[in-house]
């Protein structure tokens, strides 16, 4: 898992690129980009909290702290860090 614990501080907005069904859960930092790989399907929101789950780990911040703002049924979403 890529280290992005630079990311948690209070505030900061997350730009990441999901990929549903994939065949492994990863976060992975490419080209200053994050993508975010989950197993879940897209489906009533398993995939958004699968990705919430997999970005708080690699960020070092419990899931509750982490908001989803924009992208609810899109591939592309943004995440804030609450305090």
């Amino acid at each position: 898992m890529t280290d992005i614990s630079h990311f948690a501080r209070p505030g900061t907005q997350i730009h990441v690129r999901v990929t549903p069904c994939a065949g492994r859960n990863a976060v992975v930092a490419d080209e200053g980009k994050l993508r975010v790989y989950v197993i879940s399907a897209p489906e009533g929101g398993k995939a958004n909290s699968a990705v919430a789950k997999l970005l708080s780990k690699a960020i070092g911040v419990p899931k509750s702290r982490l908001r989803l703002v924009r992208g609810d049924t899109s591939r592309d979403k943004v995440f804030r860090i609450e305090e």
